[in-house]
C-alpha cells in the first residue's frame, strides 16, 4: 500500500490523535465524506454534460449528412431534367 508499513501507518494515526484529538476526528472525516461525495456528484454532473453534448453533436451530423444526400438527389434530378 504505497510503500507503508504497519510502524508507519501507526505513527501517522498516532500524530493525528495528538494534532487534532479525538474528538475532531470524526468531525474532520465527515467533512471529508461530505467533500468527497459533493466531488462524484460533480463529476458525474460533468459527465452527463458531457455525454449530452456529444450526442447532439451527432445529431447534428446525422441530419447534416441526411441533408447533404438530399441535396445530392435533388441536384442529380435537376441535371437529369436537363
Amino acid at each position: 500500500m504505497l510503500g507503508i508499513g504497519t510502524p508507519e501507518m501507526i505513527m501517522i494515526v498516532v500524530a493525528i490523535l495528538v494534532l487534532f484529538g479525538a474528538k475532531k476526528i470524526p468531525e474532520f472525516m465527515r467533512g471529508l465524506g461530505k467533500g468527497v461525495s459533493e466531488f462524484k456528484k460533480g463529476m458525474s454532473d460533468i459527465q452527463q454534460e458531457l455525454q449530452s453534448e456529444v450526442s447532439k453533436e451527432d445529431q447534428l451530423r446525422k441530419r447534416e449528412e441526411e441533408l447533404a444526400r438530399k441535396e445530392a438527389e435533388l441536384q442529380k434530378r435537376l441535371d437529369e431534367k436537363k
